[in-house]
């Protein structure tokens, strides 16, 4: 809980962190200063790509006493402006799941060797990053919690998958180890509504620990507050709905 007589210090920076297969990446960092311990979190970046609005989150997560980091997942396909850059991995159809999840769990190991942090991780995509961020949990018992906001493609159809996705997420389900938070919007396409039930089924079938949210008059990427479908209300009660999430799981 903010007081006004808190100190209160943010140190944010670019640095490289060891990623899939060993790779060396960047990633975007930031430490919340003062007394911790601090929980942490790895944020998977959207379809987008590692922008601005995600520069942002990292800071978001800080403010609110998570050590937090944002690998770029887009790093092996060139620089420039993230859009730029997102128009070269949507044309090579997209990034590895195998690689997205070795990066995200580089960068999970990376944040635990961190002397300021209490030994908890949680993970937090949106868009293709909600994918990730499940995926990832579902790959890796070493995540604490997992926030899923709007991830489409969880639920994959057999035509659907390629060589760089496999597997439908939905089929890891079994291996989820951790609390999952999910948050959708009932007119949003990917994932639909229907899409969205099935992967609660399946979290049903296997007895795992969940908890998810669907909001009327919301649809894809309502958190994001500089296009079009930002729904102020919904997103309000979606923050709120995280923090209190993370709070009960890992600080």
């Amino acid at each position: 809980m903010y007081t006004t007589d808190m100190y209160e210090g943010v140190l944010a920076e670019t640095i490289t962190m060891a990623g899939a297969n060993g790779d060396t990446i960047n990633a975007y960092l930031a430490q919340p200063l003062g007394k911790g311990p601090f929980p942490a979190m790895v944020l998977a970046h959207h379809m987008p790509g590692w922008d601005q609005w995600y520069r942002e989150a990292v800071f978001k997560f800080a403010h609110h006493g998570y050590l937090t980091i944002s690998p770029n997942l887009y790093f092996r396909s060139g620089h420039g402006t993230p859009e730029d850059v997102a128009v070269k991995v949507r044309a090579d159809g997209g990034i590895s799941d195998d690689q997205a999840v070795g990066d995200l769990a580089g960068a999970m190991e990376h944040i635990r060797t961190l002397s300021n942090v209490n030994g908890k991780v949680g993970i937090f995509g949106t868009c293709s990053g909600g994918r990730h961020a499940y995926l990832a949990a579902c790959r890796n018992s070493k995540f604490d919690a997992v926030v899923d906001c709007w991830g489409g493609r969880v639920v994959m159809t057999p035509d659907q998958l390629t060589d760089k996705f496999p597997v439908s997420p939905l089929g890891y389900t079994r291996e989820l180890d951790c609390p999952l938070l999910g948050l959708f919007g009932e007119e949003d396409s990917s994932p639909t509504p229907e899409q969205v039930n099935l992967h609660e089924a399946e979290l049903k079938l296997h007895g795992k620990n969940y908890e998810f949210h669907m909001y009327p008059n919301a649809g894809h990427g309502f958190f994001y507050y500089d296009r079009p479908n930002y729904r102020q209300s919904q997103a309000v009660d979606g923050w709120q709905k995280i923090f209190t999430f993370l709070e009960k799981h890992l600080a």
